[in-house]
């Protein structure tokens, strides 16, 4: 009889497929699983999962861990919700390559558009390469709790190849661009999975200044999609607002068409663009119905602010009396948030905004009241208009302000406000139940590691399933298996990884055993654990009984076990898959 290093028994798989789930067995050996259905032999670990269904591990293609994955092991938050293989550098920015002289510059790219301390990566990073395959190996010194998959960002290349030259509206000579088209090139060749460039005006630097790739010319972005073609593989993804002068599904589908490779652009709701959703979709129709593979990357909720007294943003950020105490010790900002007459001077003062292109986002932030939503302790993050700050004060009899004010003072000022600012022009999600069901379009955006004191969305995972899956109220929901598929093999075969994503014999034995019917997310809390006392929103989730890593069970409970048996993926990954069955 044969002898298995774990069988999972009696749950109900949910294989990643998107086929209906059924009861049976689960056994793995060597980080494998070998045998799916009943499993007559016995394993060296046995688990029970009666009553509880198993999934493959989740594959998270949007995450910012560039720097956190050289000194972090556990890689949280993503690792707390099911996610077992990590995709980090998107939207452009990175750390690889680095020219020595060229380190702090491309940590305030990071901490401007990625909302990142500053002061945990310079504490944190090592800077042990230079060129995108170094750090590659780097990567490799450290054993971690998940797999990590790499871009190159057109951040990093573009420094590396201008210098000092790199500034808004650089424009680089043909030689430059052959340079970055062959640095793009080695990475890919060296294992990166893919590219990522930005170009929305929302990206800015510590210093203001928006992203290199926003100023880009078409020849620029066209010749790195060929060198990543010359590699053979890799995925194109971007950020962008889409300006209509730009035509940028015209050279997202030259370079797809050219090279065969999907091209991953973000689609949102979001003022900043001049093309809407509807019509951003309809341009990717158009050019993928001429051959090629353009892929929306769709997020799961509102890209909303998490904002709070100790956060990077919130209502009185622009008020000048804030700025009193905004750089005072956290006691002594809360000890003046207490007292009476500091309150009334702030909700008498008016906010002044920075004077930027993007002072329409700090004004809906400041005050957008019917836009801002309470976070209690059942925040449903489909909030409807009696959730808001603006209703709630109305029924309480004061203003939004001061509504808003003693919402984030309770509980020693750790209150919470909410405000989707992309994806929910509607004041609903239903706009997202058509774009789930398309092949084109891909689960995306969690951003976890990033945007750590204002975005806590790296939770994904969690809320597609207690959401769209079993708790929504308004609208349709999602089918289990369907919900599972759309963050296990559709997110794996997007980025090549062939290996994963499903529950079959031949496949790594990535896997979670999942209390569905207990599944939930908890509050989120700001903590201050990063390198150099960094801060980061994060947050938890109850329901995963166990995550498991290539056959190590690495969560138990929703507790770290401290195992580390994931790896750096080089390149595509391919499996044989084998009968599902012994």
């Amino acid at each position: 009889m044969a002898s298995y290093d774990l069988v999972i028994r009696n749950g109900t798989i949910v294989d990643g497929t998107g086929r209906q789930g059924y009861s049976g067995d689960v056994a793995v050996r060597d980080g494998l699983i070998v045998a799916v259905g009943t499993v007559n032999g016995t394993g060296a670990r046995e688990i029970d999962a009666a009553g509880k269904i198993v999934t493959p591990g989740f594959v998270d293609i949007h995450t910012h861990y560039d720097g956190q994955a050289t000194w972090d092991a556990e890689m949280a938050p993503s690792s707390w919700h099911g996610v077992t293989t990590v995709i980090m550098g998107n939207c452009g920015v990175g750390f690889a390559p680095a020219a020595p002289d060229r380190h702090e510059w491309l940590i305030g790219l990071m901490e401007g558009v990625e909302d990142i301390p500053g002061t945990a990566l310079a504490e944190g990073i090592t800077w042990d390469w230079e060129t995108f395959p170094e750090y590659i190996d780097s990567l490799a010194k450290l054993p971690r709790a998940v797999d990590i998959g790499t871009q190159v960002p057109h951040g990093a290349v573009r420094a590396y190849v201008l210098g000092d030259r790199e500034k808004p509206g650089a424009v680089p000579t043909a030689d430059d661009i052959a340079k970055m088209a062959s640095i793009v090139e080695e990475g890919i060749a060296a294992g990166a999975l893919g590219f990522s460039t930005s170009r929305t005006v929302i990206h800015r630097s510590i210093e203001g200044e928006v992203v290199p790739g926003t100023t880009a010319t078409a020849e620029e972005l066209i010749a790195i999609g060929k060198a990543m073609g010359r590699a053979g593989h890799g995925v194109f993804e971007l950020a962008s607002d889409m300006r209509r002068e730009w035509n940028e599904f015209e050279w997202m589908g030259s370079i797809s068409r050219e090279t065969g490779l999907p091209v991953v652009f973000a689609a949102l709701q979001s003022i900043a663009r001049e093309h809407t959703l509807d019509e951003q979709i309809a341009e990717m129709d158009r050019q993928n119905a001429t051959g090629a593979n353009i892929v929306a990357a769709i997020a799961l909720r509102g890209n909303g602010v998490v904002m709070a007294w100790q956060g990077t943003i919130h209502p009185f950020r622009f008020r000048p009396v804030f700025a009193e105490i905004a750089d005072l010790p956290w006691a002594e900002q809360l000890a003046s948030l207490r007292d009476p007459a500091f309150r009334a001077r702030l909700l008498a003062d008016d906010n002044v905004y920075p004077g930027t292109e993007i002072d329409h986002l700090y004004r809906q932030i400041a005050e957008g009241w019917d836009k801002l939503y309470e976070m209690d302790a059942d925040f449903d993050y489909e909030p409807q208009a009696d959730a808001s700050i603006a209703a709630r004060a109305a029924l309480k009899g004061v203003s939004p302000a001061e509504y808003a004010y003693d919402l984030l003072t309770a509980d020693d000022g750790t209150g919470f406000i909410y405000h989707p600012i992309l994806n929910y022009a509607d004041g609903n999600l239903d706009f997202l139940e058509a774009l789930q069901n398309r092949d084109d379009c891909v689960n995306s955006l969690s951003d976890g590691g990033a945007h750590c004191g204002t975005i806590c969305d790296a939770a994904s995972p969690t809320f597609m399933l207690q959401h769209w899956v079993r708790d929504r109220k308004r609208g349709g929901r999602l089918a289990l298996e369907h919900a599972i598929k759309r963050q296990t093999l559709d997110t794996a075969r997007l980025y090549g990884l062939n290996d994963r994503g499903v529950i079959a014999p031949g496949t790594v034995a990535d896997i979670n055993i999942i209390d569905f019917d207990g599944l939930r997310l908890g509050r989120p809390w700001l903590a201050f654990d990063l390198p150099a006392g960094g801060k980061r929103l994060l947050q938890k989730a109850e329901g995963y009984l166990y995550t498991i890593k290539s056959g190590v069970v690495t969560f138990d409970n929703g507790t770290w076990t401290g195992a580390t048996p994931g790896a750096v993926l080089r390149g595509p990954q391919r499996a044989e898959i084998l009968e599902a069955a012994e």
